[in-house]
């Protein structure tokens, strides 16, 4: 089969074997695949990567042994997978390997394998276009999964990138107020067709000017994909209020201490989210994704597709197997 290999900052195509599966897993033929900024991330340098990336995919189950009845299901997969026995979380089980990011090779390919147990059906009325969506949207809806968001609280998503526009729609069905802030007008219009408040600034400088002159915020989530994004949050959230992290960034961040202790602020990371969830909210027709997509390409134009997904302002860039 092909794939895409990452290491020392290079793209290569290779032929590898099929997966071999162990028990309990689930051979897939991947349909669709999703570019994301960890994957962009990765290709710089971040965890010393060196594999098959990918890890946003929709797929049809070709094997499943110990599942017979999932052959011939479309799919997507929670991407944590659990090593032997575990008890807990599979999310955060020590002993793991994470599909396209730790010691697992990913969706960059024709065929991958995931444990059986990890895999959710996709309903025929969700697109694969849709579906591709559903590990990003999952993470966007975790933020909801650990902090009790009410309607009356007032809540920032800082970043108008794919995963803060995902974020923002996501806290839009708890809280109707979400305000939403980043750089680009056209990405914000996606979000606030939606319902979501927004806000546009044309420097990143700006931000601490405005976090003079507005209220604070109840939450903040940081989403800006920088890793000066954790200082802007906490120049906007309220004493004793929380800010919830989303950036992975390969570059160390610093961050105000003083003022973290001060102002009794809590900080929450937030990662992966519930895989059935995110799927439940496109069936039922709670967000729109499309406008998310930038452009989608074929599996022999890879190294295009990145290019493209890499371009300053970039949306969504799907691959197609």
């Amino acid at each position: 089969m092909r794939a895409i290999y990452f290491e020392d900052g290079k793209i290569d195509f290779v032929q590898r074997d099929k997966p071999q599966l162990g028990p309990g897993e689930a051979l897939l033929k991947v349909l669709l695949a999703g570019i994301c900024n960890t994957d962009i991330e990765l290709y710089k340098g971040y965890y010393g990567f060196a594999g098959v990336p990918g890890h946003e995919f929709v797929a049809v189950v070709e094997e499943c042994p110990d599942r017979q009845e999932l052959v011939g299901k479309r799919v997507v997969a929670d991407i944590n997978c659990p090593v032997g026995a575990y008890v807990g979380d599979r999310r955060h089980v020590a002993n793991r390997t994470v599909v396209g990011i730790v010691n697992h090779d990913g969706a960059f390919a024709e065929y991958l394998k995931v444990p059986a147990e990890n895999l959710y059906v996709v309903a025929d009325k969700v697109e694969d276009r849709a579906a591709v969506f559903a590990e990003p949207l999952a993470a966007g809806l975790e933020v909801s999964q650990q902090i009790h968001v009410t309607g009356d609280m007032r809540v920032m998503v800082l970043g108008d990138g794919k995963l803060g526009l995902l974020t923002a729609l996501a806290l839009k069905l708890y809280n109707p107020h979400v305000l939403l802030v980043g750089k680009h007008e056209d990405k914000l219009a996606i979000a606030a067709k939606q319902g979501v408040n927004t806000y546009c600034i044309g420097d990143p400088e700006e931000l601490t000017a405005l976090a003079a002159e507005w209220d604070k915020f109840d939450l903040v989530v940081e989403a800006t994909g920088s890793e000066k994004g954790i200082n802007y949050a906490l120049d906007f959230v309220r004493p004793e209020g929380t800010i919830v992290a989303k950036t992975t960034s390969h570059l160390p961040s610093s961050i105000n201490l003083a003022k973290l202790v001060v102002d009794e602020i809590s900080i929450v990371g937030s990662r992966c989210g519930d895989i059935g969830l995110a799927l439940n909210v496109l069936e039922q027709g709670m967000i729109d994704v499309s406008g998310l997509i930038e452009a989608e390409y074929d599996f022999d134009d890879f190294t295009e597709a990145f290019e493209r997904a890499m371009t300053k302002g970039a949306k969504k860039v799907l691959v197609r197997m």
